[in-house]
């Protein structure tokens, strides 16, 4: 009877986290179906500007800023205003895959797209083999990892998109990206956190392009703005060319308390970059009171986790702050492209590397001799 009543008590805390789980989902597309709205209203405004202005050679009108009704709803700021684009008709008849005309293709630059982690807040839609990042979160149509290879492909082409997944992963992260290249997926053992999975992919970028720029962005990402998005990583790029770690940072709409923090420093003087100031210092998610103060203040940025910089400053920086990491991935990218021998690095190495975000492993440090910029984000 007792062994019945503890099964029965713990169904009963099952169906309670499966309930609140809902309850979350349903708030979520609640806030994901206003904005495709606002998004839809925007295009359509666009569209029909551009087409009464096409006779007349104009290039567009100012999109208007999203409604303030969706802003209340995303922990992300939405865009103020933007130059209009021109787009290019979808190849059928859904129009999801539509993407911006323009050439913003910038030579040289890699994006490393990390995709792991079982993402188990969102259980069960999320699972260890069925992540968040493989999931269609906002209803658009495309899983979070689709809509980040789409924002970020028009900067770096195909050809120099990669993703760093597990093993469990891999199969349907390939059916998901058919245009991403075998030779760009880089599979990693196991789980070792965000310095591991980036410093891989940026060891064996370097031994193949000594000159690569790279630019690290989460898989999981929704991103109100595009266009001032890619504008930021654009500027972030120019900066990185400089020698500096370069990171994004969002501005606060609320003080929250599930996000570190960064301080802004002294504004930099680079050609193209007006917006790039030095990082004064990181900051661990604060609790209410103080992130409060970060808001109020102007001076502080939220920490996404994006990363922009050459592939040898990042080497460099690894080395300087962790040497044992950077000679194991070192060895590793040296052998990459040779499976057999690949392999078995990666079997004896693999293993014993440490455990260690990247903002712990680099970033802090090289805040505090200020090699580190951020680029003040407007989406």
């Amino acid at each position: 009877m007792a062994t019945q009543s503890g099964i029965e008590a713990s169904l009963a805390k099952i169906m309670e986290v499966v309930q609140k789980q809902h309850e979350e989902m349903s708030e979520l597309r609640h806030e994901c179906t206003q904005l495709r709205q606002s998004n839809a209203e925007i295009t359509q405004l666009l569209r029909e500007s551009l087409l009464s202005r096409r006779d007349s050679g104009g290039l567009g009108v100012l999109s208007p800023g999203a409604d303030s009704s969706v802003r209340s709803f995303s922990p992300h700021p939405l865009p103020k205003l933007s130059p209009a684009m021109r787009y290019i008709p979808p190849p059928s008849p859904s129009p999801q895959w539509t993407v911006p005309a323009m050439d913003r293709e910038i030579d040289g630059f890699y994006v490393i797209i990390p995709a792991g982690g079982a993402g188990t807040r969102l259980w069960p839609l999320s699972r260890e083999n069925h992540p968040k990042f493989l999931l269609d979160i906002d209803l658009s149509g495309r899983s979070l990892l689709q809509s980040t290879w789409r924002r970020l492909v028009p900067l770096a082409g195909a050809s120099r998109m990669t993703v760093v997944a597990g093993p469990s992963h891999s199969e349907s992260i390939q059916k998901q990206l058919p245009q991403l290249e075998s030779s760009n997926l880089f599979t990693e053992p196991g789980p070792k956190d965000s310095m591991a999975a980036i410093g891989l992919a940026a060891a064996v970028l370097l031994h193949r392009d000594p000159d690569a720029v790279i630019g690290s962005f989460a898989a999981d990402h929704m991103i109100a703005g595009e266009d001032a998005f890619l504008n930021s990583v654009t500027e972030a790029v120019k900066v990185a060319k400089e020698g500096f770690l370069v990171t994004i940072g969002i501005a606060p709409s609320y003080p929250a308390t599930g996000f570190g923090y960064v301080k802004l420093g002294d504004k930099l003087n680079v050609p193209s970059a007006p917006t790039a100031r030095l990082v004064s210092s990181f900051k661990e998610k604060p609790d209410a009171y103080t992130a409060a103060k970060y808001l109020s203040s102007g001076n502080y940025r939220w920490n996404a986790g994006m990363f922009v910089t050459k592939a040898s400053t990042l080497m460099d920086l690894v080395k300087e702050y962790e040497p044992e990491l950077h000679a194991s991935l070192t060895r590793i990218a040296e052998v990459w492209e040779d499976r057999a021998k690949r392999e078995a690095i990666l079997n004896e190495v693999w293993p014993n590397l440490e455990k260690v975000a990247i903002d712990n492993a680099i970033a802090e440090p090289a805040a505090a001799e200020g090699k580190v910029a951020v680029i003040p984000a407007t989406f």
